[in-house]
C-alpha cells in the first residue's frame, strides 16, 4: 500500500534510556489502557501521573470560552504526556485526551520528579524531548498562519500516521476540523481533494493513506522540519 516500513510499537523515550536507568523505573511503571475520548488531565488541574504511550494518540488541546477547541500538540509512542512536570510545573492551560485508543506506561509524577532532580540520562533525554516539542509548537503556529487547509491536513495525517505507526486509523471529519481549528466544510473540501487524487481513502470515519509520497509532497514543509528535529534530538 505504501513505501514506509514501520517499527514495532514501543515507547521510544523509554527504549532510548540506558538499561540501568530503565530497570530502575520498571517498578514504577504500570501498563494502562487508553480509551477514546478519555481525559488524561484537565486544564488547571494538578497532573498526578505522566504517560508514556505505546499505542494510540493523545491530543493536547486549547479550549476557548465559546466552547471551540484546537489541537496544539499530539503525543504517541515517540513521547510523554505531562511535559509540565519536566519543566518543574504541576498544571497546564491545555487539556489532554485520547484521540485514538491504545495503551501506555503510567508513572506517578513524584517518581519522575525524583529522577529528574538526580540529573543524568533521564533528565537529558526528556529535556531534548521538550526541545523537539517546542519546535513542533513553534512550527505549528507558523503553519496555521501561512499554509492552506489542504497542506495542513496532509501534514496532520502524516503526523498521526507516524505516531500511530500505521497507515489506517479512525478519524471523523468533524474531529479533524476541531483539531485543525477550521470549519468542517473546509476539511470536507480538502479531504475530497486528497481522496480524488487517491492519496487517501476516507470511509465512515476511517482514513487510509494510499500514496504516502504524494501526500508528503502535498504537505507543507512543516512536516519535514518537525520530523527532522525529532530525529536529530531523539534519534527516532
Amino acid at each position: 500500500m505504501n513505501e514506509k516500513t514501520f517499527k514495532p510499537q514501543v515507547n521510544r523515550l523509554l527504549a532510548a534510556l540506558p538499561t540501568s536507568d530503565y530497570q530502575r523505573l520498571v517498578p514504577h511503571l504500570k501498563l494502562v489502557s487508553l480509551s477514546t475520548r478519555q481525559v488524561i488531565y484537565e486544564s488547571g488541574e494538578p497532573i498526578a501521573h505522566v504517560y508514556f504511550p505505546q499505542h494510540g494518540v493523545v491530543s493536547l488541546v486549547a479550549n476557548m470560552k465559546n466552547g471551540s477547541m484546537m489541537e496544539v500538540g499530539i503525543v504517541s509512542s515517540e513521547g510523554m504526556v505531562g511535559i509540565p512536570i519536566i519543566l518543574g510545573g504541576n498544571t497546564t492551560t491545555t487539556k489532554a485526551f485520547v484521540q485514538v485508543s491504545g495503551a501506555a506506561m503510567r508513572m506517578d509524577t513524584d517518581v519522575l520528579k525524583t529522577e529528574l532532580n538526580q540529573g543524568g540520562a533521564i533528565q537529558n533525554l526528556l529535556l531534548r524531548y521538550v526541545q523537539a516539542v517546542y519546535t513542533e509548537l513553534a512550527q505549528g503556529c507558523a503553519c496555521n498562519r501561512f499554509h492552506t487547509i489542504e497542506e495542513r491536513l496532509a501534514r496532520w495525517l502524516l503526523t498521526v500516521s507516524d505516531r500511530l505507526q500505521s497507515e489506517d486509523f479512525p478519524l471523523t471529519q468533524e474531529f479533524i476540523a476541531q483539531m485543525l481549528g477550521v470549519r468542517r466544510s473546509g476539511v470536507t473540501v480538502a479531504a475530497n481533494t486528497l481522496s480524488q487524487t487517491r492519496m487517501i481513502r476516507y470511509q465512515r470515519g476511517h482514513i487510509s493513506i494510499l500514496k504516502r509520497e504524494d501526500l508528503s509532497a502535498t504537505s507543507c514543509e512543516c512536516y519535514r522540519v518537525i520530523q527532522n528535529e525529532f530525529t536529530r534530538l531523539l534519534g527516532n
